[in-house]
């Protein structure tokens, strides 16, 4: 069961979510709040699997308490679903510690699969913020990355590593990128580690960031 945090100041367009994730038998809403600092408060206070968070929130906001959150829980997902797709927003998110992005036009089945994804440990991008991301990286980004990763370098990446992160800059989970590629789950962990770890960076969204940032993976493997 893949307990959640539903955080959204409007409260019929929060009903309308609360019913639909509550459909799906495997995902639990275990709290709701509407407005950022709540939103902190019960993420210290439940034991979670993601927050599904709405950045236009009162209060503090939606990415400070996205900042907030990853501070003290650093391995606890944050799927953010809002209105807008400015390139300064997603490089926001993606600094403040958010592992997808979606926007709220999105079909109910494609926000569940954004869900199960995240929750999974992949990152997930909305179509429209995926090309911004990749946009904002051909000219000046304000994504903040650690420091070694800023200074150019050449690919440490091996043939199989760059495909599977280009899958992972994609959004697939480890089940799914283990289908495309035809090897275990297992294996696709083992070789994200190594990925994680030549390339210094904390996850895997900072890892896709730098993959698409740096040249890392062919364009063409990028194509969802």
């Amino acid at each position: 069961m893949t307990k959640i945090l539903l955080v959204e100041d409007d409260e019929l367009f929060r009903l309308g979510l609360r019913m639909r994730l509550q459909q799906e038998t495997t995902l639990e809403i275990v709290a709701e709040a509407e407005d950022g600092e709540q939103a902190v408060e019960l993420a210290n206070r439940y034991p979670l699997d993601l927050v599904l968070l709405d950045i236009g929130l009162p209060g503090i906001g939606g990415i400070e308490a996205c900042r907030q959150i990853k501070q003290k829980h650093p391995n606890l997902p944050i799927l953010v679903l809002t209105s807008r797709s400015e390139k300064p927003l997603i490089s926001r998110l993606i600094a403040a510690g958010a592992q997808g992005y979606c926007l709220k036009g999105i079909l109910a089945e494609s926000l569940i699969l954004a869900v199960r994804s995240v929750a999974a440990g992949a990152s997930w991008w909305d179509q429209t913020a995926t090309t911004e991301i990749r946009a904002a990286f051909e000219g000046n980004s304000t994504v903040v990355l650690p420091a070694k990763t800023e200074e150019s370098l050449e690919n440490p990446l091996t043939k199989r590593e760059q495909e599977i992160l280009a899958l992972v800059a994609t959004g697939k989970s480890n089940q799914e990128i283990a289908e495309v590629l035809y090897i275990a789950p297992g294996t696709v962990r083992v070789h994200v580690h190594t990925i994680l770890q030549k390339l210094e960076v904390r996850d895997r969204t900072q890892a896709a960031v730098l993959a698409i940032q740096k040249g890392l993976v062919a364009p063409e493997l990028l194509i969802n």
